[in-house]
């Protein structure tokens, strides 16, 4: 009975979390359509974002602490990756990082109703499907950091079915992309989304979103032969402190 009730509130919790997600949305959408029209005001839907989702995380019983071992620079474009276990991902995101940056995410997430309307005129997208996509996000990434944007990536790539795997392996893309523009590398552990927020429906909880950042990898003197080496060095370093956080916890 107990357990009846938990899932009762936990039913209704992620009713709520869903509500505020795609309702600010909505309620903005006017607003966003006009930011959205030109490419120089994406700064401008950048802090709308950044607000989207530090209310939506707010207003449903979550509170961020972020360890920063090394900060960025106001100016700077940098290559931010993580690793992926939940919706709530993309809003720690744009919660913790200030630099203006633009997801490279999958093209599947641009059906979505509004939501997808938004997210195909701002991120860039990739289509499994499609061959050639790798290229054109290649030139689409070049366009949006000659414009003095980051770009943030999760290279797991997908969300794990398995939610007993702590870290899947990583895909180069990000890697290849931070070498051949000369992005700075900033990996970045996010410890509690999966516990908070899984994709199992009935599980979660409200509470306390931790993260860290790590010292970045710099690129500067490294070649495209390098991507494999770089992507493991990253891919063991998250892993690493992914562990050693749930030993803790």
């Amino acid at each position: 009975m107990i357990e009846f009730f938990k899932n009762v509130l936990r039913l209704l919790w992620r009713i709520w979390f869903y509500i505020l997600f795609a309702g600010m949305v909505f309620l903005f959408a006017p607003v966003l359509l006009l930011v959205t029209s030109r490419e120089d005001w994406y700064p401008v839907f950048f802090k709308l974002a950044r607000f989207w989702a530090k209310t939506t995380l707010f207003f449903t019983g979550f509170r961020v602490r972020k360890n920063e071992l090394q900060k960025t620079e106001k100016q700077g474009s940098y290559m931010f990756i993580a690793n992926h276990t939940s919706i709530l991902d993309v809003l720690l995101m744009l919660s913790v990082v200030k630099n203006p940056f633009v997801f490279v995410g999958k093209k599947e997430l641009s059906k979505v109703p509004v939501f997808g309307f938004f997210y195909k005129r701002t991120c860039i997208l990739v289509d499994r499907e499609d061959s050639k996509s790798k290229q054109k996000v290649f030139k689409e990434a070049q366009r949006r950091i000659s414009l003095g944007l980051s770009i943030c990536i999760f290279p797991e790539g997908l969300v794990p079915d398995d939610e007993s795997i702590i870290l899947s392996e990583f895909k180069k893309g990000a890697f290849r992309l931070a070498i051949e523009h000369r992005l700075p590398l900033v990996p970045m552990s996010f410890y509690d989304c999966k516990k908070r927020f899984s994709y199992t429906f009935f599980s979660g909880a409200p509470g306390l979103l931790n993260v860290k950042v790590h010292p970045f990898v710099s690129v500067k003197e490294l070649s495209i032969t390098d991507v494999t080496r770089i992507k493991n060095q990253c891919f063991e370093l998250i892993e690493k402190d992914l562990k050693d956080y749930s030993k803790i916890s």
